[in-house]
């Protein structure tokens, strides 16, 4: 054989090894998926199960707020001490799903960790329950999925349905002007403009799981609308030192601040978030989210 066809079948086994390693999700994860009847992925050693609020059409301050913009709830799972799995999520229920699906979480032995607000002035109402548990991954699965089949299960009142509206289907944002005044690239889904920001520069860790951005350790922004109108809606991730600063950033510049919460309770460094809204230019919005992203420590860089 010549050393070009050598070569170019070294470049073809190193490209399908590569495709390989980048979509291959281990059996008991398939399992999880398979066992919730939801869609997912896995990446950095961390499966990430979808939980989108596609059935609620919420209004924001009068804004017609698409799923991405935040009620795209989630859970995920990684190796812990022992091989155990770590599992970590955030659903997204309605007030009247708040307290059955804490009642089936409890139940099944899963710890509820926070329960909070993401906005003001939303219909229908929303409320974001943080949950936690340690154990093989069907077993996880198994506990998990009588809570899930509540959420959404029972009809939303006519009345909701019709606050709701219908968002634009495609970005009317210059995505490449806010990503440069971020200083970090973000994910288009429909109307929605989303960039996330992992707090590379913590090693967090719980049970001797990593808790990286794919867990929820990670600052975001999403944005929706126009250039000249637009909103935007996000969470910082904060050591006790940066609240401050990121409030005071935020205020500065116009956003409101709704929430100031845990999601987890046994880690260290204690690790708190914020979620802030405002309507605006583009351009001023990003100002004032890279105003509060320079609040934090090093090393940021985005992952998800």
């Amino acid at each position: 054989m010549s050393r070009t066809k050598i070569a170019l079948a070294v470049v073809v086994a190193l490209a399908w090894a590569s495709a390989s390693t980048a979509q291959d999700m281990p059996a008991e994860y398939q399992k999880v998926l398979a066992t919730l009847g939801k869609q997912g992925d896995y990446k950095a050693n961390v499966l990430k199960v979808n939980i989108p609020r596609n059935d609620l059409k919420v209004k924001v301050a009068g804004v017609d707020t698409p799923t991405p913009f935040g009620f795209g709830g989630w859970v995920s799972m990684t190796k812990g001490d022992g091989g155990h799995e770590v599992l970590m999520g955030d659903l997204v229920l309605t007030q009247d799903e708040v307290n059955p699906v804490m009642s089936a979480l409890l139940k099944e032995g899963l710890d509820v960790t926070a329960l909070h607000n993401h906005f003001f002035w939303e219909e229908p109402r929303v409320f974001y329950m943080h949950v936690h548990g340690m154990g093989t991954a069907d077993a996880l699965a198994q506990k998990l999925k009588p809570a899930i089949a509540l959420i959404g299960a029972a009809p939303q009142p006519a009345a909701a349905a019709a606050n709701g509206g219908s968002a634009p289907a495609a970005s009317g944002l210059d995505t490449a002007a806010l990503a440069k005044a971020i200083g970090t690239q973000g994910e288009q889904t429909g109307a929605v403009y989303k960039i996330t920001i992992g707090r590379d520069d913590l090693n967090v860790r719980e049970m001797g799981a990593v808790i990286n951005a794919r867990m929820g350790l990670n600052t975001w922004a999403a944005f929706v609308g126009t250039d000249a109108k637009a909103a935007v809606a996000g969470d910082v991730a904060m050591l006790a030192a940066e609240v401050t600063p990121v409030l005071k950033a935020l205020r500065q510049h116009g956003l409101d601040v709704v929430a100031i919460h845990h999601h987890m309770t046994d880690t260290q460094p204690t690790i708190f978030f914020l979620h802030y809204w405002g309507t605006g230019s583009a351009s001023t919005l990003a100002a004032g989210v890279k105003a509060a992203i320079d609040q934090l420590g090093p090393g940021r860089q985005g992952q998800k």
